[in-house]
């Protein structure tokens, strides 16, 4: 085979652009890459249509004993189209470098921390068809490859001669999808909507105009992507004119139809005020979007007795606390039990693990089983060695021909940035007291100098949450949230091995309020909740909490973050959850302080506050604003601004608010109140608050 890289020029809407302008430009850039291939007897273009670039961030708020390195890189995605009539043919010998290096030669130079270029591929060639299109993708560790920079490229495949050069621009973005979600009914295994959330940081104002999906023929060959049709009457805007002003959050809900659970890129055409075209590109697994809430191992016998699985108790526990999965696959004595009566027709938790061999797993039976795969454990501490970010990937590589999306578990901060991009469905692992973690608790002097070692500050879940959010976006993202577990014992002094009720709960929504769409408890085991049995009733009511707003977490995306001070100190964590039936406001109590005796953090009463939070465009002028808990709905003293609500209140620990884009939402959320409170009553099991019930599950944990 012989190749020739005749031409190379930089477009935007229609006229050349220089080399330092194009770097600057985000609206209509195309770069086309014209490439000979086969025969001399015709040609062959392959056009770079978009380029996504997710900049690394590194937070400022994480103590650690060695100090973090705080060169960011960038995570690209390079939109690749056959504009030939020839199919194109790609091995994985083509020789591709960037700034004269090869992909594998980055990755031991420490410059990239994984790629999925051809290299990496192996097996058969791709192959290409007219107006087909591939993505390939790259981490770059450092600042040399982080945004406002530019890499040669050069292309040569087999046989052929050197190809030409050209540069690729990694721009930082100023218009960028922040969030997007697969939806559809609970009872469908496939999604049939999306909802696209697009953050606008131009200087003026952007009106969405058409998205639409590039999907393969079916999942063996998901690198091969053919465009659908544009969607452009099937777009719920919000707000409702599709203008999306500078500064600002706007976006769709977009109705597509059934859709395969496979890869796919999703090309969003924007224009700004003078009429130019705005494109914004993503490239992820289509997955249909749920919010879970995961107990964790929960299969624990090392401490004697039987099966916890195979007991009704301990699964109205489960139930209770609004658990629908766990980390177990195909389990005897449980799974197998699904005949009208069976044990896992009536308490089913969806899977959660390596979920192997794969061919029994994607299937159509066991499909609406399934959380995510993951089986990687910490991969950035592997056990004591660290497992690279591209050995990471190339273990979750059998499963891109599948239906099931992958999950890591990340637990550092200032590294996790290196293994963005790797999964489907990332999760971080983070717990604020007497716990196990990498960053150093004593330094810490948040409290007036005084140090701890026993606990971190509750409101780092929040930025770490943030962090993931952002590295890996628009994929949604979950957490592993500290619960009862019976096997940490007091750390500098502390005697209680668990959170408190307050810890728990802070812990859990400084995570939520950053918008996550799982929560995972660590870890709802039988020994955990016998030891810990002051937890399950806190537990109970964050469930019900997540269930009466899920749909405002699946929908929504994170649109404000604000820390707020009182002399000098940190008073409040303010955040805002927005998607096309309205806001969820969250107000976090950081006016705690850590006892010295009992080594735990409290909390005082509630004091009167005055929340100011910021709204989207398109909820400028709430239907109805109201406060909401476990415990019910209520009326709440609020005014409306241009760009605002503002709210007074009594408060502390955590408050609730919702400012619904239409009239009878509070309704709405009070009746599904009611209906969850309902069927954890029916359960008739409360071992939370009934001694009796918590008997049965310590007799059970005994035999």
């Amino acid at each position: 085979m012989t190749g020739l890289l005749s031409k190379c020029r930089l477009l935007q809407s229609g006229r050349m652009l220089a080399p330092a302008r194009a770097a600057r430009s985000l609206a209509g850039l195309v770069l086309f890459v014209s490439l000979a291939l086969g025969t001399t007897s015709h040609g062959a273009d392959l056009a770079l249509e978009g380029v996504h670039v997710v900049p690394h961030s590194q937070s400022t708020e994480m103590r650690y004993r060695k100090a973090p390195d705080f060169s960011l890189g960038a995570r690209v995605e390079l939109f690749l189209r056959n504009t030939s009539p020839e199919t194109l043919t790609i091995p994985s010998s083509t020789d591709i470098r960037l700034r004269g290096q090869t992909p594998d030669d980055l990755l031991k130079d420490d410059a990239w921390a994984w790629h999925d270029l051809p290299s990496s591929w192996g097996g058969e060639p791709l192959r290409l068809p007219p107006g087909a299109m591939t993505v390939w993708s790259w981490n770059g560790k450092h600042a040399a490859w982080g945004t406002n920079t530019e890499a040669e490229m050069t292309l040569t495949f087999p046989g052929g001669a050197t190809a030409d050069r050209f540069q690729v621009a990694i721009a930082n973005p100023t218009a960028w999808l922040s969030a997007v979600t697969f939806l559809g009914p609970a009872t469908h295994v496939q999604p049939d909507s999306l909802v696209l959330h697009v953050a606008n940081r131009s200087a003026g104002a952007l009106r969405l105009e058409a998205c639409r999906l590039w999907l393969p023929a079916d999942n063996a060959t998901w690198r091969v992507l053919v465009p659908q049709p544009w969607l452009i009457n099937r777009l719920d805007r919000f707000p409702a004119d599709g203008v999306i002003p500078a500064n600002d959050r706007g976006g769709a809900r977009v109705a597509t139809g059934p859709l395969p659970l496979t890869y796919a890129a999703l090309e969003v055409r924007l224009v700004d005020a003078g009429g130019k075209a705005v494109t914004l590109w993503t490239h992820q697994r289509i997955k249909h979007e749920r919010f879970d809430i995961s107990g964790g191992w929960v299969q624990d016998t090392s401490g004697g007795g039987r099966k916890p699985l195979e007991s009704e108790a301990f699964h109205q526990t489960l139930r209770r606390i609004h658990v629908n999965t766990a980390h177990v696959q195909d389990q005897p004595g449980y799974t197998d039990q699904t005949g009208p009566d069976g044990l896992y027709t009536r308490y089913p938790l969806k899977y959660f693990s390596k979920l192997s061999p794969v061919s029994h797993y994607d299937s159509d039976a066991l499909l609406p089983r399934i959380h995510a795969v993951e089986f990687l454990g910490e991969p950035q501490y592997g056990g004591g060695k660290p497992v690279s970010p591209q050995e990471c990937w190339q273990a979750l590589a059998p499963y891109a021909a599948t239906r099931l999306p992958t999950s890591v578990t990340h637990s550092e901060e200032r590294l996790w940035r290196f293994y963005a991009g790797i999964s489907d469905y990332p999760h971080y692992d983070a717990y604020r007291v007497t716990a196990p973690s990498p960053d150093a608790w004593g330094q810490y002097d948040r409290w007036d100098g005084q140090r701890i070692r026993w606990g971190a500050p509750l409101e780092t879940i929040g930025e770490m949450s943030r962090s993931l959010r952002e590295l890996n976006r628009p994929r949604p993202v979950a957490y592993w949230s500290q619960g009862p577990h019976h096997d940490w014992n007091g750390y500098g002094g502390r005697k209680r091995g668990s959170p408190t009720p307050d810890e728990l709960r802070l812990q859990a929504y400084h995570a939520l309020a950053s918008r996550i769409t799982s929560l995972y408890w660590f870890n709802l085991s039988l020994r955990s909740l016998v030891a810990f049995p002051d937890l399950i009733e806190p537990m109970t009511r964050i469930g019900r909490e997540i269930r009466m707003l899920d749909d405002y977490y699946l929908e929504g995306d994170a649109t404000s973050h604000e820390r707020v001070l009182r002399d000098g100190k940190p008073d409040w964590d303010l955040d805002v959850v927005a998607g096309p039936r309205g806001a969820v406001l969250f107000a976090l109590d950081l006016a705690y302080q850590p006892d010295p005796q009992e080594r735990v953090f409290k909390f005082g009463p509630p004091r009167s506050i005055e929340f100011r939070f910021p709204l989207p465009a398109h909820l400028r002028a709430p239907a109805e604003v109201f406060r909401l808990d476990a415990d019910g709905v209520s009326p709440v003293d609020y005014t409306v601004s241009a760009d605002s609500v503002t709210i007074r209140d009594h408060a502390s620990r955590v408050a609730i608010y919702v400012a619904a884009g239409s009239s009878g939402e509070r309704a709405r959320l009070e009746a599904r109140r009611l209906a969850l409170v309902a069927a954890e009553q029916a359960i008739g099991f409360d071992p939370g608050r009934n001694p009796a019930d918590l008997a049965v599950l310590q007799e059970l944990l005994r035999n």
